[in-house]
């Protein structure tokens, strides 16, 4: 991901716990294709929620 690049321009993803939309974070650069959740809790509910 460049240097500079503006909030509305990172690429997003639906969460597949809560269906929300996440966008991009640098700690997430080298691993953004295998990301399914939005955050900590949605990963630990994803056997939880149908």
């Amino acid at each position: 991901m460049p240097k500079g690049v503006k909030k509305q321009h990172l690429p997003e993803k639906d969460c597949i716990v809560c269906k929300k939309p996440f966008a991009w974070r640098k700690k997430w650069e080298k691993d953004w294709d295998n990301i399914k959740y939005c955050s900590e809790r949605c990963r630990r509910q994803k056997t939880t929620r149908t």
